[in-house]
């Protein structure tokens, strides 16, 4: 699989496979290292910070909320040329915004329905089996089935199913979506320049969540409101995008793939520190087994390319 499979989800979901791997630096390794985990932590703890919001405009309408004021924000910083960009330009973008709306959505849906860890090791799925498949039907299929059964050990807290049909449906369409994101966006980031590709996205993404969350979300706005999402909008997913980016110069991309890995356990971490979401043993170690899948995969994907 090529290595330009990257850039964030909209979701929060942090990057898959990056750029070109660069030369590790001894002064900046532990820099990224860091960078990493505060865009980790930036993107699961802002999905846990916005369960009141989600609450208050419902999943379309906080959706839609965050995407205008990253969209936003965005342009402002890029000021993409919009009247320059070719057909095949303005195709890519929309696909990836339509289904940047759609993923979004989706995670937001299965947050509000099951708890954060669980909702995050699902929506995972997505790429790992993206990364795995990239390289055949083989033994690397076993990594995807370590993940699945992690997520089975997730969704059982030892007396009963924490999760519900439409909330797990909802973070496998999160997953699905995520995958689609992936390889759309090696397309579009090979036809733009910069962040414009990243920038008319959003943008794209805004206006498609429009009809679904224009309704739910304006009667309900208040000053404060506003605030708040415009402060979970830099929270997710401007801040995580910049700090992966300078992480990416300061490291290997070997390095990056693997401390990606480590989200679902942080996303479950979130979920017991903001929402009170408890784990138990079993539950732990279902985590577990999805990070193992996920760092498994990275560095056996890194040999196959090596």
């Amino acid at each position: 699989m090529d290595q330009k499979l990257i850039e964030s989800g909209t979701d929060g979901g942090a990057v898959l496979m990056p750029h070109p791997d660069v030369a590790p630096s001894t002064s900046g390794i532990a820099a990224g290292v860091l960078m990493c985990v505060m865009s980790m932590s930036c993107i699961q703890f802002g999905s846990a910070l916005s369960a009141p919001i989600i609450n208050t405009y419902g999943p379309a309408g906080a959706t839609w909320l965050r995407l205008v004021f990253a969209s936003v924000a965005l342009a402002i910083i890029v000021r993409p040329k919009i009247m320059s960009y070719s057909r095949s330009q303005w195709i890519g973008v929309l696909a990836l915004g339509s289904i940047s709306a759609l993923m979004t959505t989706s995670f937001f849906s299965a947050i509000a329905r099951i708890p954060l860890g669980l909702a995050v090791a699902i929506e995972f799925l997505g790429p790992l089996l993206v990364a795995t498949l990239g390289f055949g039907l083989s033994r690397q299929l076993l990594w995807p089935a370590f993940a699945a059964i992690g997520v089975l050990l997730l969704a059982y807290d030892g007396e009963a199913w924490v999760g519900n049909l439409p909330g797990i449906l909802f973070a496998i369409g999160a997953g699905a979506g995520w995958a689609c994101y992936i390889l759309l966006t090696k397309k579009v980031g090979n036809a733009f320049r910069g962040l414009e590709g990243l920038s008319m996205s959003l943008l794209v993404a805004a206006v498609v969540s429009t009809p679904f969350g224009f309704a739910s979300a304006v009667p309900h706005l208040t000053g404060f409101g506003l605030l708040e999402i415009a402060g979970l909008a830099l929270l997710v997913p401007l801040l995580p995008y910049v700090l992966e980016m300078v992480a990416l110069r300061r490291m290997p991309t070997s390095s990056f793939g693997i401390l990606m890995s480590l989200e679902p356990a942080i996303g479950a971490f979130a979920g017991f520190v903001i929402l009170s979401q408890p784990m138990t043993p079993s539950q732990m170690f279902g985590t577990a087994l999805v990070v193992s899948a996920s760092i498994g995969a990275t560095i056996f994907a890194t040999k196959g390319r090596v």
